[in-house]
C-alpha cells in the first residue's frame, strides 16, 4: 500500500542530527529494577516494534545468562522525561525477563492480542495473566551439559531458583539511556535514532514513530475515526495502512485546521510539536474533534468516491484533502460546533484546478509559502459550514 498517496513530506530530506545535542548515558540496572521499570510503566515498548517473538529455549538461554553471571547484549532505552523511557532496542529480552518473573510464558498465537492489550494497559493485567488461554507456565527449558548430566536450573521458575533467586535479581545489565537535551520541543533527531538502532536496515516511516513518542488520547481517537467506512471510501482504502500513514493523513488535516496559520517546516516538526501539544489535551476537547470530524464525514457523503484522488496519478491528494479539511471546518471550529450542511464537489474541483493551488503542490511543497498559499486557496473556493 506505499504507493496510494501522494507523499507531500518525502521532500524535506533527512532530519540533520548535528542540530541537536543528544547525550548517551550508560547505566547498570539490575534486574529487579528493570522489571519493576516494566511493571509500573516506566519502560513501555514503542507500538511500532513488533511482537514478542522469541520462544521458551531462546528465554531460558537468557535468564541462565543471567543468573551465571554471563555478559548480555546492552539496552538502549530513550529517556521522553523524567522517569519515562522508550525501548530502542532490547525488546526480547526486557520482555523474557519480564514474563520470567511472573512465571508465565505467552502462547505464540495470542501474541498480537497480548501486545495489544500492554500497549493498552502498560502492562499484562492479573486477571490476563492467569488465564491459561493466553499463558503456559515459564519453567527454564535448557539442555543437558552432557549426556544424560541435566542441567541444574531445567525446570525451575522464578520462585523455585533458590539461593540464585537474590543472585538473578541484582545481576546488573548494561543500558544505554539517550536523551534529547536541545531543542527541547523538537524530538526530530530522535528518529534517527530509532532508525539506526532498531529497525536493522528498515527505515520506519516518521508516523510510526510519532505514534509511540507521541501516543495520547488525542491519538486514541485517531486510531477511531480511522476506522470509520466513510473515511475508508475517502481515501479509497479498505484496510489501515501498515505504516500508519492514513493517520498522518488525519493528524495533518486537524494539525492545518487548528494550528496551520502557524506553520514553520519542516513537516515533520510541525506533525511532531502538534502531537505533543495534543498529548495535554483534555477528554473534552478530543470528544469534540471527534464529533467535528464525523460530521465533517456526514458532509462529505454526497461527494464522489474519487473527490480526494488525484486525477493524473489515482493516488489519494494529501494536499487538496488536508486544505479541503481546514477549509470546510474552519468556522465550525472557531464557534466550537460541528459542521452543518453539504460539501459541493465542484468546488473541490475547482480548488484542484486552481493554478496557485497546483503550483503550490508540486515542488517545496512543504514550505511555508507553499502550505499558506494551499490553506488560503482552499478558503477562496471552499464555502466554509
Amino acid at each position: 500500500m506505499a504507493d496510494w498517496f501522494d507523499d507531500y513530506a518525502d521532500d524535506e530530506g533527512d532530519a540533520q542530527i548535528d542540530e541537536y545535542d543528544i547525550t548517551a548515558t550508560p547505566n547498570d540496572f539490575n534486574v529487579s529494577t528493570l522489571f519493576n521499570f516494566i511493571e509500573s510503566g516506566a519502560v513501555r515498548i514503542p507500538g511500532f516494534q513488533r511482537n514478542f517473538v522469541w520462544d521458551q529455549v531462546r528465554s531460558s538461554k537468557l535468564i541462565e545468562s543471567l543468573i551465571l553471571g554471563i555478559p548480555v547484549p546492552q539496552l538502549f532505552l530513550y529517556e521522553q522525561s523524567r522517569n519515562r523511557f522508550l525501548v530502542i532496542d532490547g525488546q526480547q529480552r526486557l520482555m523474557s525477563i519480564y514474563y520470567f518473573v511472573k512465571r508465565k510464558f505467552p502462547r505464540k498465537e495470542k501474541r498480537v492480542e497480548l501486545r495489544a492489550i500492554f500497549d493498552r494497559e502498560g502492562k499484562i493485567p492479573d486477571e490476563v495473566l492467569h488465564n491459561d488461554d493466553f499463558f503456559d507456565d515459564f519453567k527454564l527449558k535448557l539442555s543437558e551439559k552432557l549426556p544424560n548430566q541435566k542441567n541444574k536450573f531445567h525446570g525451575l521458575n522464578y520462585s523455585t531458583l533458590g539461593d540464585y533467586k537474590i543472585q538473578f535479581d541484582l545481576r546488573p545489565i548494561r543500558n544505554i539511556i539517550v536523551k534529547q537535551n536541545t531543542p527541547p520541543d523538537d524530538d526530530t533527531a530522535m528518529y534517527e535514532v530509532f532508525n539506526r538502532l532498531n529497525t536493522g536496515g528498515i527505515n520506519l516511516r516518521p508516523q510510526e514513530i510519532r505514534t509511540s513518542m507521541y501516543h495520547s488520547e488525542f491519538y486514541d481517537m485517531l486510531y477511531r475515526i480511522n476506522s470509520d467506512e466513510r473515511w475508508r471510501e475517502i481515501l479509497n482504502s479498505d484496510e489501515p495502512d501498515l505504516h500508519m500513514k492514513d493517520i498522518e493523513i488525519l493528524l495533518r488535516g486537524f494539525a492545518m485546521l487548528i494550528q496551520g496559520e502557524e506553520y514553520a517546516p519542516s513537516m515533520v516538526r510541525f506533525l511532531n510539536r502538534f502531537s505533543r501539544k495534543c498529548e495535554a489535551h483534555e477528554k473534552s476537547q478530543n470528544n469534540y474533534l471527534e464529533r467535528l470530524f464525523l460530521s465533517f464525514l456526514s458532509a462529505a457523503e454526497g461527494l464522489p468516491s474519487d473527490a480526494f484522488i488525484n486525477s493524473k496519478n489515482n493516488r489519494f491528494n494529501v494536499a487538496l484533502f488536508e486544505a479541503a479539511f481546514a477549509a470546510t471546518c474552519d468556522v465550525a471550529f472557531r464557534e466550537r460546533r460541528i459542521v452543518q450542511g453539504e460539501m459541493d464537489a465542484d468546488e473541490i474541483s475547482s480548488l484542484e484546478r486552481d493554478k496557485q493551488f497546483q503550483d503550490a503542490s508540486v515542488e517545496g511543497t512543504t514550505r511555508t509559502a507553499n502550505v499558506e498559499a494551499r490553506l488560503r486557496r482552499a478558503k477562496a473556493h471552499i464555502a466554509a459550514l
